[in-house]
């Protein structure tokens, strides 16, 4: 199943992405927000609309989170472009509701950063509220979906601060979507991708994660609840590099679909 959150008549909807002819196109309105479904997005009742073509829809961040968590450092690869150890467990941070930008939305370059990154990931979508998890929990039940997501960032303010909370934080900088999707298997493997005008930077696979999901998810439930609709960004691949005005940005996972936003100095 796929889902989106869209504007239709001056409205937040969430739509039921479905395949007509071909193309991926909003066919049902959700009448519950899926994160209110308990895990249970089939269960949820449903209102037929005129299809809109996916591609023509005015997309929203397809979830509400009240909070966005990162894993920093899970590919030993990116670890090492970035001359940083490999962490002996998750290493977490946090990014504003701020910073959320829709599908097709600008990312803003701000005027105190000389060098502005992209940083294509899989994201994860919480469907149920996560605290506390035995070790052997099955962190599955706990899933929603998953999604795409750029954790954009200042490079030169990350190493100027030493801590991250400037540097992923600016307003823009949580491109997110564009729709939620279930049916992934990271820990299998799911291919993502990051392209900046058109060109390939980023190709990595989840199954070369330095920590599964389902440690993340442990992990990070030790510390604060999760609740529905909350993200977990799972870290970057390899191939990170630097946006400049005009250019596009486009991150893809497998089975999920292609998140794509422009960049402007702010």
């Amino acid at each position: 199943m796929k889902y989106c959150r869209f504007q239709l008549n001056g409205q937040a909807h969430y739509g039921l992405v479905e395949s007509v002819a071909g193309r991926e196109a909003i066919l049902r309105i959700l009448l519950t927000a899926p994160e209110d479904s308990d895990g249970d997005v089939e269960g949820l009742r449903t209102r037929r609309i005129e299809p809109i073509a996916l591609e023509e829809a005015e997309l929203l961040p397809p979830v509400r989170p009240s909070k966005i968590v990162c894993v920093g450092r899970n590919y030993r690869e990116h670890a090492a472009e970035l001359g940083h150890e490999v962490p002996t467990e998750p290493l977490l941070f946090l990014k504003p509701n701020s910073a959320l930008l829709a599908p097709g939305g600008v990312v803003r370059r701000p005027k105190i950063s000389q060098r502005v990154d992209y940083e294509g990931e899989l994201c994860v979508v919480i469907g149920k509220t996560c605290y506390h998890l035995t070790d052997d929990e099955d962190v599955r039940p706990y899933i929603l979906g998953y999604t795409c997501l750029n954790d954009v960032t200042t490079r030169d303010l990350q190493v100027k601060d030493g801590q991250w909370t400037r540097a992923k934080s600016f307003d823009t900088f949580c491109p997110v979507g564009p729709v939620v999707a279930d049916g992934l298997d990271p820990w299998a493997g799911v291919g993502v991708e990051t392209r900046v005008n058109g060109v390939v930077k980023q190709s990595g696979n989840t199954r070369d994660f330095i920590f599964p999901l389902d440690v993340v998810i442990r992990h990070t439930a030790q510390v604060m609840t999760l609740f529905p609709g909350d993200l977990i960004a799972t870290g970057t691949p390899q191939g990170v590099g630097p946006l400049v005005a005009g250019d596009v940005v486009e991150v893809s996972v497998e089975g999920i679909g292609t998140l794509r936003n422009s960049v402007v100095d702010e």
